[in-house]
């Protein structure tokens, strides 16, 4: 009988046990989190969402999106991002790159169509395409370009759009981010906001 009693307490205090570790780390902490995340970065705790000026959300300044057609045909007006082998093009539900290796015949292949498309689309030599233009990111999923393939696309873009050169180029300097801290990674343009932004000039 004393064993019986001895079994049911250390039951009941494991049962007890449970429901206090479940309360303070399953609802508790979580919440707790969540409330800081939303109070100290809100706009990054929920996705960093990037709206336009209607108010309507187009996507988030932390995922890449296509600017082409459904065929791939690049858009004149839009900035175009890096490649990417996440699913059909950019689906976070199948974040990923091509895992191809560098010398790949597929690989190469790919590379030198999407060199000399860009290379005919934006009125520059092949030797000139950026190498972030041609190849996609590990993730498949990444917002930004080089400041040197944005330059690139200057001219198409102006063009497109009517307006000078000169004013399509400044709008690519005021959204050109430096290095983080100073000397980490390289400069970046993000394409969502960098087209939001000439859709407004536009």
């Amino acid at each position: 009988m004393a064993q019986t009693r001895g079994t049911f307490r250390s039951l009941g205090t494991a049962v007890r046990l449970m429901v206090v570790c479940t309360v303070a780390l399953g609802v508790a902490y979580p919440v707790a989190v969540w409330g800081v995340g939303q109070v100290a970065f809100p706009s990054q705790s929920n996705g960093s969402l990037v709206t336009d000026q209607d108010g309507k959300v187009v996507g988030s300044e932390l995922l890449g999106q296509s600017f082409t057609t459904k065929k791939g045909a690049v858009l004149d007006q839009w900035f175009q991002s890096r490649p990417s082998a996440a699913g059909d093009g950019y689906d976070a539900n199948a974040s990923s790159g091509s895992n191809l290796g560098p010398n790949n015949p597929d690989l190469r292949k790919t590379i030198e169509e999407r060199k000399q498309a860009l290379a005919e689309a934006d009125g520059v030599p092949a030797a000139d395409v950026p190498a972030d233009a041609v190849t996609a990111s590990g993730s498949g999923l990444d917002p930004d370009i080089s400041p040197a393939s944005a330059q690139q696309q200057v001219q198409r873009v102006a063009t497109a759009r009517g307006l000078s050169t000169d004013t399509v180029r400044k709008l690519v300097d005021e959204h050109t981010d430096g290095r983080q801290l100073g000397f980490l990674g390289d400069p970046t343009v993000n394409v969502l906001e960098l087209n939001l932004a000439l859709a407004k000039l536009s």
